[in-house]
């Protein structure tokens, strides 16, 4: 059985105190859930303080972000390693929004999975197709080309670190969510695609997780398709009671 994650990225939302007090009520709220793992993925200024309020809760830390790179000279931006020492357990790669607004590549993307594995931290590879992509029969091909390139070089053994976040573009921020059906037969599409590049043990063990406009009351319906194996919430997660009803799905 693959344990169901729910986790929030609250994209570039909240101060240091918002973020802080936010993070208080979840783990008031969520301080018995053991049977899913949750995840909060503040701005990177609020990491550390994040990482305190929420020590000794079953919440787990993310980054929305990071560079393929160690150490160097590379101004502005932050490393795996940093992320870790920060309190991080997972790192979001491949976000639409840093695809479309950065014009990230598969390629940049691949390097930043890589770069959070071997840094010891959890990688959550974000894919999926725009709605023009949708509507002129390209969604498979993009998303075989991003799931192929995105975790070119990872072995099986890597991928006990791998989560896949299907987010179809059309349905971020939009309030417009995949149909249960729609969502369904795209993560199954997707553990095909992880069936043929690795093995089914690994296509069997790896977490898909849906975001688009996951919300309180389309949640049970989401997790109940047989592939869908938790969420990824955007607006969603900014307030602590929709994020704390997201997380106690009833599938």
């Amino acid at each position: 059985m693959r344990k169901p994650m729910i986790a929030g990225n609250w994209k570039l939302h909240k101060t240091l105190e918002e973020s802080s007090q936010l993070a208080a009520e979840l783990v008031q709220q969520l301080s018995t859930i053991n049977d899913r793992d949750i995840v909060i993925a503040p701005v990177f200024t609020a990491l550390a303080s994040v990482s305190k309020k929420i020590t000794n809760s079953p919440i787990q830390l993310a980054a929305q972000n990071c560079y393929p790179a160690e150490t160097g000279a590379f101004t502005g931006e932050v490393s795996p390693a940093l992320l870790g020492d920060a309190g991080c357990h997972y790192i979001i790669s491949g976000h639409s929004e840093r695809r479309q607004l950065l014009n990230e590549t598969n390629q940049f993307i691949n390097q930043k999975v890589s770069a959070t594995i071997n840094a010891g931290l959890g990688a959550i590879l974000c894919i999926g197709e725009t709605l023009h992509e949708r509507e002129t029969h390209q969604m498979l091909e993009v998303l075989t080309s991003q799931i192929k390139e995105g975790l070119a070089g990872i072995s099986t053994t890597q991928m006990t670190r791998v989560v896949i976040a299907y987010e179809p573009v059309w349905a971020i921020g939009t309030g417009v969510t995949a149909g249960d059906e729609q969502a369904q037969e795209a993560h199954a599409f997707i553990r095909g695609l992880l069936q043929g590049l690795y093995s089914q043990e690994v296509a069997e063990a790896t977490r898909i997780l849906y975001g688009g406009s996951v919300k309180p009351n389309n949640v049970d319906g989401l997790m109940a398709q047989t592939d869908i194996d938790g969420a990824l919430v955007g607006g969603a997660s900014l307030k602590a009671e929709d994020f704390i009803r997201i997380v106690k799905f009833e599938s």
